[in-house]
């Protein structure tokens, strides 16, 4: 996995929250909160899905077969969104269904010491993790918005542990919300409303990754920038005068594919055609490092005739 891929801000989240699931369920057993017990679960899936985020980057490194001539640098997305449906259905359904319970049959929490005690050893925790993936998300995000960033991050790993541990630490901050009205109301019912919040909570943040790490399975096109710059690599303006059409797709990550139809001279020979195409693929790798897959198609640019005026009508 490359710098890109967020690696150290992968293994800060899962040590953060190996660390929390286990306080929690200690925090749960001896009180009895359903809060406690659906952010237990909760860590325990984000610890699952940093498992698989790691997984998916060790995969990737795979080289080419025969089977997969362009690699499979595309399994970073596919762990991604497994990573979605893991939040979906472990920790977001299981947290809705603990808080209708709660609500149902709401108990008063025994040793109040435990959740509270936990809960803010766990946003202590949380906020070191989610410190550690602003850090890198911002080495690499540039002038960009954070809405723009998780939507345009071609690299799933950031935009996951980002939303992840955001959303863990909105959730902890209900958890505690919802025991301490427990705690001051005798009620626990407000144990559950807090349970039910995390759920929907952690649902709506698992069909935002969801809804991205989908974009990147379908395929996409590099931004705007490396598209610009990869065209300007390209013309030379002597062997190759202009691009006529170009496409581009992500192979993964940090694997970009290039295909072209470049305008070459109609006296040009088939030598000074080869050499304007080679010279033409070393441009763009010096430009684009991450274009891996080059194909460049030389042809004669042809002005477009312009259409022939309507006929004045009476």
């Amino acid at each position: 996995m490359s710098a890109s891929g967020g690696t150290k801000a992968i293994v800060a989240a899962l040590g953060a929250n190996l660390a929390i699931a286990v306080s929690k369920f200690v925090a749960f057993a001896f009180s009895g909160s359903s809060s406690m017990l659906a952010e237990g679960v909760h860590s325990v899936a984000d610890s699952g899905n940093q498992a698989l985020l790691l997984l998916g980057g060790k995969k990737a490194q795979k080289k080419a077969t025969e089977e997969h001539p362009f690699g499979f640098g595309r399994e970073r997305y596919i762990y991604g969104f497994l990573v979605s449906i893991v939040l979906f259905t472990i920790g977001g359904v299981f947290a809705l269904y603990e808080g209708y319970e709660k609500i149902q049959h709401p108990h008063e929490i025994e040793h109040w010491y435990w959740p509270i005690g936990v809960l803010v050893f766990a946003i202590i925790a949380e906020g070191f993790s989610f410190r550690t993936a602003i850090n890198e998300s911002n080495a690499v995000r540039g002038k960009q918005s954070w809405s723009q960033f998780i939507r345009t991050a071609k690299a799933p790993e950031l935009p996951v542990v980002l939303l992840e541990d955001l959303g863990a630490l909105v959730g902890l901050v209900l958890a505690l919300i919802g025991v301490g009205l427990s705690l001051l109301t005798g009620d626990g019912i407000w144990d559950g409303i807090g349970t039910l919040c995390i759920g929907v909570l952690l649902v709506v943040i698992a069909l935002v990754l969801a809804s991205e790490t989908k974009s990147l399975l379908l395929g996409e096109a590099a931004g705007p920038e490396v598209v610009a710059r990869i065209r300007e690599a390209i013309v030379d303006g002597d062997s190759v005068t202009r691009v006529i059409h170009m496409r581009t797709l992500h192979l993964g990550p940090d694997e970009l594919l290039v295909a072209a139809k470049i305008a070459v001279d109609l006296d040009d020979t088939a030598t000074e055609v080869a050499r304007a195409i080679d010279a033409a693929e070393a441009r763009i790798r010096e430009a684009e490092p991450i274009a891996r897959v080059i194909y460049l198609e030389p042809d004669i640019y042809r002005e477009q005739p312009a259409a022939p005026a309507a006929p004045a009508t009476d």
